[in-house]
């Protein structure tokens, strides 16, 4: 693509119009791919504003169906869908948003058995997952595919962000959390609750920083951790670091 018609022009002005994306950020983002595993609370928010924004490509990931209960932070998902795909869900509501967008739906539990072929043929990935095999397995997968990959988790009123590009020299996320927690002393949406607009704040963020990555803008969260207190509205960034004996980055 070398120009933006004028229906383009006028749907992405306001990002036509910042001198760091202009024409050719656009154009860039209209011909990028983002696979986004999820499509729940965080993967709600990101999905609609890299539809927004004008990202090409959007895989989605998610076996699960919409179920009343998703409604109270799923913003992408409808009442009249409870009990659809969320995957199909999700795509109809972006193909109203936006039709330049091309929407692969993989309705379909990440695993080892196709987690690489899922990631294949993305630029970027997202992990909006609720589970630590899903985390495990997205980073070991984007750090052998060499993808970035930007990752946020939440509960209750807590939310966390970070991007692994550890085929750069950055941190993974087994750097940050060498094992997995006992299954039972990690507190669960669907046990402890999460206040549903964390969920927003948190996927908003997300969307952010893949739109950084793909432009090439500011400077990524790769090597920091953000972390979120919505009771004290409170920022707080911690530096993290490669480990160097880390059984999937590390050079031992």
């Amino acid at each position: 693509m070398d120009e933006l018609d004028d229906e383009r022009l006028e749907r992405y002005a306001r990002h036509v119009i910042l001198d760091e994306v202009g024409e050719e950020g656009q154009i860039k983002l209209l011909e990028s791919k983002v696979l986004v595993i999820g499509a729940g609370g965080l993967g709600a928010p990101v999905l609609m504003y890299l539809a927004a924004a004008g990202v090409g490509t959007l895989g989605v990931v998610d076996h699960d169906v919409v179920d009343l209960s998703n409604l109270q932070r799923q913003i992408i998902h409808s009442t009249d869908e409870i009990g659809q795909p969320k995957v199909r869900s999700a795509a109809e509501r972006i193909e109203q948003l936006n039709p330049d967008v091309n929407v692969i739906e993989h309705r379909a539990r990440l695993g080892p058995n196709n987690a690489e072929a899922l990631f294949a043929d993305y630029d970027l990935i997202v992990d909006g997952s609720d589970n630590f095999t899903a985390r495990y397995l997205s980073n070991e997968t984007a750090f052998k595919m060499k993808k970035p990959l930007v990752s946020a988790a939440l509960v209750r009123f807590e939310g966390q962000l970070t991007t692994f590009k550890a085929h750069e020299d950055g941190p993974c996320y087994r750097c940050l959390f060498p094992e997995p927690p006992d299954v039972e002393a990690v507190p669960r949406c669907d046990t402890v609750g999460i206040f549903g607009a964390v969920a927003g704040v948190m996927g908003s963020l997300q969307g952010v920083e893949v739109l950084k990555e793909l432009l090439g803008l500011g400077t990524s969260m790769a090597g920091q951790l953000l972390l979120f207190d919505a009771l004290d509205q409170t920022f707080r960034k911690i530096k993290t670091v490669k480990d160097p004996d880390c059984p999937t980055c590390g050079s031992a």
